[in-house]
């Protein structure tokens, strides 16, 4: 019993490192939708419109961009859904779920030095880099989910909002975690203004490997809090 409750009272740790990771969501899907012929490799709800757009040869959005990149993150959850079942951790955050992390962390940066010395991304290239982008952030939402902080699931804002508005004090709720709720939201929109930033300042591969570094800040506070929490059960 005291296990669980040392595990369910530790969130801030962990806060820090999902807000880092929601940072560079905003700031991947920035450079995919700013510099990957206007596609969303992290949020998907946008996508799964623009493939209803395309579908309806709307001529706005390119069905083929979307629908690789909705089938990409599909397959990165599922993937990731397979490696991580079945393995308990006596901490929230599981190893499986933490490796992963890193794995996503590492292949954004080698993703964002490929794209700085292959230059422009154009046909086949595009849709592979547009494929391995949402690949990796279908990952890091199933990973992300190891720290059991349903508010703050670095990839999904719509959900967050709505809890915000309900649990307000103005609909009558406590408002009890408006700040992690307003967090998210604010990392989000934070990273989408940084990448588009560093995409004009820089490079849109030069904004990737920023949103691969703040994966990387993102990770290193998780597992930093994971070992904070492992310490606090031990002693107990």
């Amino acid at each position: 019993m005291m296990r669980r409750e040392i595990s369910l009272t530790d969130d801030g740790a962990y806060l820090v490192g999902l807000f880092a990771l929601t940072v560079a969501t905003g700031v991947v899907d920035a450079v995919s939708y700013l510099s990957l012929d206007h596609v969303f490799t992290g949020n998907m709800t946008g996508n799964v419109l623009f493939v209803g757009f395309g579908i309806a040869d709307s001529g706005v959005v390119p069905l083929l961009n979307n629908v690789i990149a909705l089938a990409g993150f599909v397959v990165g959850a599922m993937v990731a859904g397979r490696a991580v079942r079945g393995r308990p951790h006596k901490t929230r955050l599981p190893t499986a779920h933490l490796l992963l992390l890193v794995c996503t962390a590492v292949g954004i940066l080698v993703l964002a030095v490929v794209w700085l010395f292959s230059g422009d991304p154009v046909g086949f290239w595009l849709l592979s880099l547009t494929a391995a982008l949402a690949l990796t952030m279908g990952v890091q939402a199933v990973a992300a989910r190891g720290a059991q902080i349903s508010d703050v699931t670095t990839v999904v804002i719509t959900s967050t909002l709505v809890n915000f508005a309900v649990e307000s004090p103005i609909s009558g709720g406590s408002g009890e975690k408006w700040v992690r709720r307003a967090g998210a939201v604010l990392s989000m929109a934070g990273g989408g203004a940084l990448g588009a930033l560093t995409l004009e300042t820089w490079s849109p591969a030069g904004a990737l490997f920023i949103g691969g570094c703040c994966m990387a800040v993102g990770v290193t506070a998780l597992a930093l809090a994971r070992r904070r929490e492992r310490s606090k059960i031990e002693a107990a």
